[in-house]
């Protein structure tokens, strides 16, 4: 794309193999189409996963339905997660203010079916017409004696990020009176959402070398669980953008540290085991480690190796949620021999894009926030092969005549851990070998140039 092209507001978010100096954690541009989501949003799909909790999405019905079993969480209990509750807030209630619709929605809730937790969203319409929602909540909590927990999450507010804060700032407001805890030796692994039953996947290394697990957040969570958080002595975060903050908190408030993990690809996951057991376990717990990891890691050398000569020379484009995943990503890329030529994260930070620019090559395209026509634009330029994102990048890369592999939070497909390298490279590999793009390509030679 000549620089000419790029608009002046999207420039300082767009690297060429230097990721240095992006600008990111800011709000969308105005008429950049960004394939974002909203703050609500953010939040939303942060707490969703906690498997008996009830939430209330305080706003019209589209907002519920935009959320409703967003994520491929799965739960090992409770299915009420799954469903979507909304206040359907309508032109009357914009008028006369929504809030005893939200006092009565708690009400019916709480009589039917005695939920020992309720998240309520603040939407956009909630904040433009100003009901009290964290008053609503303090009543409600006060009248039934059960958790009612406001989520600020108007949509114009900020960023999808801010979104992740807001949701993070309602876990504290729940754990927070379980601070005095008696301390249990074990972690708590925060940002992994148990897609596909990625949770469990993790749960069972870290077991199989003697880490217990306290709580997990917020994959496969529950009312019982979180309330446990403040009594683990290490925090394991894996998605950096959902949870940091929520990690620096408990750490200032509860004096739990934490270490950033990774459990996509063979390399990030056996160094988050090795690193788990060297802060959460002695010398045993470390030798056990080193066995559990290199046997994993020789079984899936000879497994990788059948399928390297079909991906060897490929290029990919990744575009995901977050700054972990997109370096995981690329270190993946580049064990298969695929080189990564575009990059992009929805809620990158600048930490992530200085690592990112030292994993691509210097003539790579780094983005933050990107919009269709310069994912679109980029990818062309570049050759890529395949894009890995989400649902929203689906089309585009079959508009394009390019594979395609979903890495975000509909999936239904496991992708973490050894397993996980598994199931990647063969979706890496059936998406992008696929005969189909060899028929594409004499579709597209034997018509007129009104088909491109």
């Amino acid at each position: 794309m000549p620089n000419s092209q790029i608009l002046d507001e999207r420039r300082r978010s767009i690297g060429f193999g230097d990721g240095s100096g992006i600008l990111c954690d800011t709000n969308s541009v105005s008429g950049a189409v960004s394939q974002r989501a909203c703050v609500y949003c953010g939040a939303r799909v942060v707490l969703n996963p906690i498997t008996d909790a009830f939430h209330i999405v305080h706003g019209p019905i589209g907002c519920a339905s935009y959320t409703w079993d967003i994520r491929g969480s799965l739960s090992s209990g409770s299915e009420l997660y799954r469903n979507s509750f909304s206040t359907d807030l309508r032109e009357e209630d914009i008028i006369f203010g929504g809030a005893k619709k939200l006092a009565a929605a708690i009400d019916e809730i709480v009589g039917k079916y005695a939920p020992k937790l309720i998240f309520v969203y603040a939407t956009c319409i909630a904040g433009v017409i100003g009901d009290d929602v964290d008053a609503v909540c303090r009543e409600a909590e006060s009248r039934h004696k059960t958790r009612v927990i406001p989520v600020r999450s108007p949509g114009f507010s900020g960023s999808k990020s801010f979104g992740y804060r807001m949701a993070c700032d309602a876990i504290m407001r729940l754990i927070s009176p379980h601070a005095g805890a008696a301390k249990t030796r074990g972690v708590n692994i925060l940002g992994d959402f148990n897609l596909a039953g990625e949770m469990w996947i993790i749960e069972n290394y870290l077991r199989a070398v003697g880490i217990n697990v306290v709580s997990t957040v917020t994959g496969d969570a529950s009312y019982e669980a979180l309330i446990k958080m403040p009594s683990a002595e290490l925090n394991l975060v894996q998605c950096a953008g959902s949870m940091n903050y929520l990690a620096r908190r408990m750490e200032e408030e509860f004096g739990i540290p934490s270490i950033k993990v990774s459990f996509f690809g063979a390399a990030d996951t056996t160094n988050s085991i090795l690193r788990a057991a060297e802060v959460a376990g002695g010398a045993e717990t470390m030798r056990r480690a080193k066995i559990f990891t290199e046997q994993n890691e020789a079984e899936l050398r000879s497994f990788s190796e059948r399928y390297r000569p079909h991906l060897e020379g490929k290029k990919a484009a990744i575009y995901v949620g977050g700054g972990f995943k997109a370096i995981s990503l690329i270190r993946q890329f580049s064990a298969m021999g695929i080189e990564t030529v575009v990059v992009g994260t929805q809620t990158g930070q600048p930490e992530d894009y200085e690592t990112i620019g030292t994993l691509v090559s210097g003539d790579a395209v780094i983005l933050d926030d990107a919009n269709p026509s310069e994912l679109e634009t980029f990818m062309r330029e570049k050759g890529a092969d395949i894009l890995v994102g989400g649902v929203k990048e689906r089309p585009l890369a079959y508009k394009l005549g390019m594979a395609f592999c979903d890495h975000n939070h509909e999936r239904r497909h496991a992708l973490a851990g050894y397993e996980g390298v598994r199931n990647f490279t063969r979706e890496i590999h059936l998406s992008m070998n696929s005969p189909v793009w060899d028929f594409l390509g004499e579709m597209k030679a034997e018509t007129s140039p009104a088909f491109h």
